[in-house]
């Protein structure tokens, strides 16, 4: 629970928002009740109810987008219903849900809602003395929300460039593992509901170590980048790369199987023996292919996937091995056939 607050900025948002709204809402609902305000007090209530279902919502689906809209909906045009019904004191319910709302929503949404929340209570006027005091509340207001506007905006800068810095390998520009394993529990998720096939693809960059001793890590790190690029070049926009760690790579096909997956492995390693090179002659690659079985974890697709590309590297190298047995899988290095196991 603490590690998804940490994680999750705006479902940690929405959480405060829905104790606030507990804590907050609550005694004045029931004071109004007592008074025998039964308009306000039924509207604090259905506001700290609508409040709650949607952070219990954004619990359970994890679906912060909708829910924080929701909220920052519901909280504004309460708000502004508060004020409408209560009077001056309702007007203060609105600062908070001006800050909030660019938390929950689109910085664009969010200045919608403020603007059109501040309008409405000026426009409807009866909550104000006099209109010095309707002017100042809306001058507050919009001093309130530009500020919140600036402060969101950094913040969701700040943000996405820590979340890049996470997910992205800083060499290469693809994914790196964390992403990965995301990427992979996404995959299966959806392999189980459609019935798509993923394949999963290791690929190791033979004798680098010797690359990197005889001339420099420098050199090292452009035949990653190459292959990174070559392999980019080489495949679908729907197809996805990480870096595995070192000079292992990983890519996610989705949608293939069989002798389509096959031809696309041998263009692949075609390509990558034609143009992949360094100061000391041409590079190659040995590869293990595995295709997600039906209810099989991730931690065993990617396990059958390295077995495979343990195999072809102790097979000789320079070739692709499946690990499950594959139509039309007998042309891959011209020094030796292709392995398979099953």
């Amino acid at each position: 629970m603490l590690k998804r607050l940490r994680t999750d900025f705006r479902l940690s948002i929405i959480t405060i928002l829905g104790t606030s709204a507990l804590l907050g809402i609550t005694p004045f609902a029931i004071m109004r009740f007592l008074q025998g305000n039964h308009v306000a007090g039924a509207i604090d209530t259905t506001i700290m109810l609508t409040i709650l279902g949607g952070m219990v919502y954004a619990w359970i689906t994890g679906d912060t987008r909708r829910s924080g809209m929701l909220l920052a909906v519901i909280a504004c045009s309460g708000a502004v219903v508060v004020a409408m019904v209560v009077g001056e004191v309702g007007l203060f319910w609105l600062y908070p849900c001006l800050v909030t709302a660019f938390f929950l929503v689109s910085p664009r949404a969010a200045t919608f809602l403020n603007l059109s929340s501040i309008g409405a209570i000026v426009l409807h006027g009866d909550a104000f003395q006099d209109d010095v005091q309707k002017w100042t509340f809306m001058a507050t207001a919009l001093v309130v929300s530009a500020t919140a506007f600036a402060f969101a905006q950094r913040t969701d800068n700040q943000r996405e460039r820590l979340e890049h810095l996470a997910t992205i390998d800083p060499l290469t520009g693809v994914k790196n593992r964390r992403s990965m394993d995301e990427e992979l529990d996404l995959a299966a998720a959806h392999a189980e509901r459609t019935g798509i096939p993923y394949a999963l693809v290791m690929l190791d960059i033979d004798h680098f170590k010797k690359v990197n001793d005889e001339y420099g890590h420098g050199v090292g790190d452009e035949v990653l980048v190459d292959l990174v690029m070559l392999i980019q070049q080489s495949t679908r926009k729907s197809d996805e790369l990480f870096r595995f760690g070192g000079e292992e790579f990983v890519l996610l096909l989705p949608g293939v199987d069989g002798a389509g997956l096959v031809a696309v492995m041998n263009n692949l390693q075609h390509i990558l023996r034609k143009k992949m090179t360094h100061p000391g002659g041409p590079i190659t690659v040995s590869v293990g292919v595995a295709l997600l079985r039906h209810g099989e974890s991730v931690s065993d697709w990617l396990e059958r996937a390295d077995e495979a590309l343990y195999k072809a590297k102790e097979t000789g190298r320079d070739r692709v091995v499946f690990s499950d047995a594959m139509p039309g899988a007998d042309t891959v290095p011209p020094s030796a056939n292709p392995e398979l196991t099953t």
